[in-house]
This record gives structure tokens, C-alpha cells and sequence, in this order.
């Protein structure tokens, strides 16, 4: 194999291989789609973390106020 033949994009879907520069173009801009889409579910999937440990961190310190606090009875 040459070494511009190991270099040549691949797209692999549902187990099957393709030679993605002899797609139509039309199912480039398929595979562009998913590739944006995949990168914003995994902004997505980022930010929700933080936004779990933020609150986490929050919760924490509620409770630690609150300890100073009387409840109201039950």
C-alpha cells in the first residue's frame, strides 16, 4: 500500500466502509450533518456535567447553611 492510499477518508457506517471522497455530494453533506451534530451532543453532554457539579457544589452548601437553621416541625 502507498502511503496516499492509507490516507484516504473512510467513512465507516452501520459496520460497512466507504471511500468518502466517491460519495455524491449530497451524501457528503449527510455526513458533515452528523459529524456537526455529534460535536454539539458532545458540547451538550459536557456542559450538562458542569451544570451537575455546579449544582452539586450548591446543594453542599445549602445544606451546610442550613444546619444553622431550626427546621419546622413535622
Amino acid at each position: 500500500m502507498t502511503d496516499s492510499a492509507q490516507q484516504l477518508p473512510v467513512l465507516t457506517f452501520e459496520g460497512k466502509r466507504y471511500d468518502l471522497n466517491g460519495l455524491p455530494e449530497e451524501l457528503k453533506e449527510l455526513v458533515r450533518g452528523l459529524q456537526v451534530a455529534d460535536t454539539q451532543l458532545r458540547i451538550h453532554e459536557d456542559t450538562l456535567k458542569v451544570l451537575a457539579v455546579g449544582r452539586q457544589s450548591l446543594a453542599v452548601q445549602l445544606n451546610e447553611q442550613l444546619k444553622s437553621i431550626t427546621p419546622l416541625p413535622d
